[in-house]
């Protein structure tokens, strides 16, 4: 009889940066999933992999004097040895480089264009490099800043291919409307609605200002849009346009799991690309939330980006994938904190589920020279045990398909905690002074025993490594992985009869003020490492400045334009003090100047320095110099 099948893919993620912790948080979901499914008797496809091409990384690439290629390779490793340090069992690792890619990709520009979907014109319009997105002016912030990254975007006016994404508006609303888990949680689901709904515009799919990416066929001055390319993994990888491969088996896939930053070119352009083509759309899309840390969030410049290696280095893998998963239900955003983690640990799984498997085999030892009894004196308050597995196992099931993995890992710890209250019910020290109880002892020893073997089924695809020493623990030989979901719900089925394994302890309690302070020290110990000598600072030419002229700059809430005399030169600086100063005010200060930084352009306008600022909360405080300091004198 052939397995039902089940398809899950993450995001590919961009090689432009070092993996971070939500990359990790979507990973590990995609990987429950997984081994959930295959636990139950799926036969299962877990995708994930690298999304390789574009103008960020061509641009990396140059500053870093390698090939973009060489760059991919080298950031790809960085994902790969994450996966297999977090447990990973992805089934397929995709590189956008990879050659049947390319080809699967050319192949839909093709037929899209065969289909009359894809026409040739001119784009003119407003892109941000760092997100790979164009942006209409009403949609810009704060002048020309990208509503999503608040980063600079830049004017754009070059030749283009276009897809005709506005002929499906009403295609793409009806199938959203009628299938209800197509886009999940619900809230992110109303608001795709909400946008299809202001109007699809046909979208720009191709760019000739740069080179690295899959070529437009026949066509080789154009490079097709990064998002196109990106998208076109879910099938490719499934060897698509071969329908009898692996895409026959497996398409459409049962969810793509995403940040909620990306939502919307999986819930609009994804699902346009898939009707010109005519390939069935996913079944869903599930957006996640994004992590702050300790209430903040995630940036390089607050530096508090969290490293997902030393987390499990310095934490163990199962608990980390533990609290991502049990901290923060799955589609809301959530914070990370040191120490919401230590209470997990030393709570959740220390205190709970440790101590129910060692208090347990402890018993056994003590009373039966740690051989498993047969269950022979049986008791209601057995019956009701055995009725709870049932039901955990079928609540676990029914959370998991709508991916609520904390809810899941609540009601597992419902049986956890029903576990340790049974034994100090059924008193087994009690049991033990009475000779004549030795088999009802046996036997709620057993009881309490295949309890933890069902634990182990629950817990294997949250904490594989935890569910295998449990198992060796308990030295029960049964496979892992069941035939049916109904094989996995059997209870009174451990062997009995066996010694079992060396006893461990499974989850160490931390001391969290040592631990704390032991942190601190390490990012004392980093922010050390980072000091810059004197011929490093020496390099910077730090000069008075008078302010001659100032205004705002057009259509930016925060820049003003400074004209500013450095004595034997007048230079234009562009400041992003607009909120904090008046430009009037600011005429004829005179203020501490970066001489030699390298020119930029902001908002059309060249800044040819920059000028020295404290801040607080958004309030900026430039530094003033004195009034008989003369223009141009040196800062050292």
């Amino acid at each position: 009889m052939n397995k039902p099948t089940f398809y899950v893919t993450t995001p590919i993620y961009y090689v432009n940066d070092v993996p971070h912790i939500g990359h990790a948080y979507t990973t590990v979901a995609a990987d429950v999933i997984s081994r959930y499914k295959r636990l139950s008797g799926y036969d299962v496809f877990f995708l994930t992999g690298t999304d390789e091409h574009g103008q960020k990384i061509e641009m990396a690439a140059e500053k870093q004097g390698i090939t973009p290629k060489q760059l991919a390779d080298k950031v790809v490793e960085r994902f790969k040895n994450l996966w297999i340090k977090l447990n990973i069992s992805y089934d397929k690792f995709i590189r956008t480089t990879d050659d049947y890619h390319k080809k699967s990709v050319q192949y839909i520009f093709k037929k899209m264009m065969d289909n009359g979907d894809i026409y040739q014109g001119e784009y003119e319009g407003w892109y941000c490099t760092p997100c790979e997105t164009y942006w209409t002016e009403t949609q810009l912030l704060d002048g020309n800043c990208c509503p999503s990254c608040r980063r600079e975007t830049t004017r754009l006016k070059e030749p283009s291919y276009f897809f005709k994404m506005s002929k499906y508006q009403d295609a793409l609303l009806k199938h959203i409307e009628e299938n209800p888990d197509f886009i999940k949680p619900a809230s992110r689901r109303n608001e795709i609605i909400s946008f299809i709904k202001e109007g699809l515009r046909d979208l720009s799919v191709s760019r000739v200002s740069f080179k690295w990416g899959v070529q437009v066929p026949d066509d080789p001055k154009h490079v097709i849009y990064v998002w196109i390319d990106a998208l076109t993994n879910y099938i490719s990888a499934l060897g698509y346009p071969n329908e009898d491969d692996l895409f026959g088996k497996y398409w459409p896939a049962d969810f793509h799991i995403v940040g909620k930053d990306i939502l919307r070119f999986h819930t609009v352009y994804w699902p346009t690309m898939l009707m010109s083509i005519g390939v069935p759309l996913p079944k869903s899309v599930f957006a996640h939330g994004w992590w702050t840390v300790e209430g903040q969030k995630m940036s390089k410049s607050l530096g508090n980006a969290i490293d997902p290696n030393w987390l499990v280095d310095k934490f163990g893998v199962d608990q980390i994938r533990y609290f991502l998963m049990r901290e923060v239900p799955f589609g809301l955003d959530g914070d990370f904190s040191f120490k919401a983690l230590i209470h997990r640990i030393n709570g959740d799984l220390s205190n709970d589920l440790g101590n129910l498997l060692n208090r347990t085999l402890g018993m056994l030892n003590r009373y039966f020279d740690g051989v498993v009894q047969p269950y022979v004196v049986g008791d209601p308050e057995d019956d009701r045990i055995a009725e709870l597995i049932v039901s955990t196992f079928k609540e676990m099931d029914k959370n998991l398909q709508d991916l609520a993995f904390n809810k899941a890992l609540g009601t597992i710890w419902e049986l956890v905690s029903a576990l340790n209250k049974f034994i100090d019910t059924m008193a087994p020290w009690n049991l033990a002074k009475d000779p004549s109880k030795r088999d009802r002892l046996g036997s709620v020893l057993y009881v309490v025993l295949d309890g933890i073997r069902a634990l182990s089924l629950m817990l294997y695809p949250f904490m594989p490594n935890t569910a295998i020493e449990m198992r060796r623990q308990l030295n029960t030989k049964r496979e892992i992985y069941k035939s049916t979901f109904e094989e996995l719900c059997k209870v009174r089925v451990l062997e009995s009869g066996q010694k079992i394994g060396e006893v461990k302890q499974l989850f160490p309690r931390i001391d969290e003020e040592n631990l704390q302070l032991e942190i601190k020290k390490e990012n004392e110990e980093t922010k050390h490492a980072e000091l810059v000598d004197y011929d490093y600072f020496s390099k910077l030419e730090l000069r008075a400045g008078k302010i001659l002229t100032a205004e705002k700059v057009e259509k930016s809430e925060k820049l003003l334009k400074l004209k500013v005399d450095l004595g034997s030169e007048q230079r234009q600086i562009i400041a992003g003090i607009a909120k904090s100063y008046d430009p009037k005010d600011l005429v004829g200060k005179t203020v501490a100047i970066v001489a030699n930084l390298k020119p930029a352009k902001l908002m059309g306008l060249i800044s040819e320095g920059m000028v020295l600022a404290a801040t607080s909360g958004d309030r900026h405080y430039i530094l003033e110099l004195p009034e008989d300091v003369k223009p141009g004198s040196v800062i050292k």
